[in-house]
């Protein structure tokens, strides 16, 4: 008696869970059926050109990232009251918040929360603030292998070399004249707000 019930309930069983699994196949075919030749191989193959893709959505204009910037050289930059630029090494520093607005793919703006000037760089490389942002507060900003970001005008070069925001070991600006992408002067490390 028990044998029959077995050898009875056990077909039923699988004839069961063969037409669920017919039921799934024949609805992701149907599903597929309105892509082309080329969308189903890119479903199935792994070489999809979307498979990898990074957001760079910041990059294009609009992202506001607030951040400390600390230079290599162990100090932060601060554009006071005032709109002076300068280093401090006071962390906790309200003036040293500064505010990194991507304008552009690259291109940054640099605001000072507290002050609320811009950073801005003359043809002569001299940093200098202003209370409005214009192409002379434009930046090119570019992340070292090193972790540390450097941030050139994007609008004046030297000699067809361009000019870095740089503060040396006294915390005085450096002339973007006399800089380089190599010198630790022009490292930055944009440092979360905590």
């Amino acid at each position: 008696m028990h044998k029959w019930i077995l050898t009875w309930i056990l077909p039923t069983l699988l004839y069961r869970s063969c037409f669920h699994i017919i039921c799934l196949v024949a609805t992701i075919s149907l599903a597929c059926n309105d892509m082309t030749p080329e969308q189903m191989a890119a479903n199935v193959n792994c070489s999809s050109p979307e498979r990898h893709t990074r957001s760079y959505d910041y990059m294009e204009g609009g992202d506001i990232r607030v951040r400390r910037l600390f230079c290599r050289t162990q100090w932060y930059l601060r554009i006071d009251k005032r709109g002076k630029v300068k280093g401090t090494q006071e962390m906790k520093n309200n003036y040293n918040i500064m505010e990194i607005r991507t304008v552009a793919v690259g291109i940054v703006a640099i605001k000072g929360v507290e002050s609320e000037y811009y950073l801005a760089m003359n043809k002569e490389g001299k940093l200098y603030a202003k209370k409005e942002c214009n192409e002379d507060c434009n930046f090119k900003e570019l992340i070292l292998e090193n972790h540390y970001n450097t941030y050139a005008s994007a609008k004046w070069t030297h000699s067809g070399g361009e000019m870095f925001v740089a503060l040396n070991q006294k915390g005085v600006p450096v002339r973007g004249k006399k800089t380089k992408k190599e010198q630790k002067t022009a490292h930055f490390l944009p440092m979360a707000i905590t």
